[in-house]
């Protein structure tokens, strides 16, 4: 009955029984976010060691969800998180790269698993991972949020703890230049 109860219940209450120690309800957010976690670290990262970033991401939610002081804003909470673990990996890479580096291209982004792969699909997705890569990680990020996984203007600021100008003009000049490219390859 209690598994039931979990998998019904609202975020809020999910987050204030993981606040009393529910690992069950953990368990549910794990379950109820990680495909969104995991596409976002993608998308700001790359595919490698991609496991081993959502895996710190929760763990770290983990140790910090006694703190959250605002259950209702979990998911905002949740992708700040994200953002600082995706920045520390890209901080301790960019450490290791020697000066000449051109940014290689990654892999195609991993499909859904109710969607069939089809040869267009997997090049226009290997495109958009190309064009993503040729942002910077501010410009990247904001796209990545806001167009990707449909997080509003207002909540990519409140992440990323920037003004509400700064991501529009961030969002406008990512979008240019992701179009751009995607004329260039010969997508649009």
């Amino acid at each position: 009955m209690l598994a039931d109860n979990t998998a019904n219940a609202t975020e809020t209450e999910l987050v204030r029984r993981c606040q009393e120690g529910d690992t069950l309800s953990f368990q549910q957010l794990y379950r109820r976010y990680q495909q969104r976690v995991r596409a976002t670290l993608y998308q700001l990262c790359g595919s490698e060691m991609l496991d081993d970033l959502v895996q710190e991401v929760f763990l770290r939610v983990w140790k910090s969800l006694p703190k959250l002081r605002q259950p209702s804003y979990f998911s905002t909470w949740l992708y700040r998180i994200t953002w600082n673990v995706a920045t520390d990996k890209r901080r301790k890479f960019a450490q290791n790269l020697s000066l000449n580096d051109d940014g290689t291209i990654l892999n195609i982004m991993p499909s859904r698993p109710e969607d069939t792969p089809d040869l267009m699909r997997l090049h226009y997705q290997d495109l958009v991972q190309q064009g993503l890569q040729t942002l910077s990680l501010d410009h990247r990020a904001v796209l990545v949020l806001h167009d990707l996984e449909d997080v509003p203007q207002k909540e990519v600021a409140s992440i990323l703890e920037l003004p509400l100008g700064t991501v529009k003009s961030r969002l406008f000049y990512a979008r240019n230049q992701m179009r751009k490219f995607l004329k260039k390859q010969g997508a649009l």
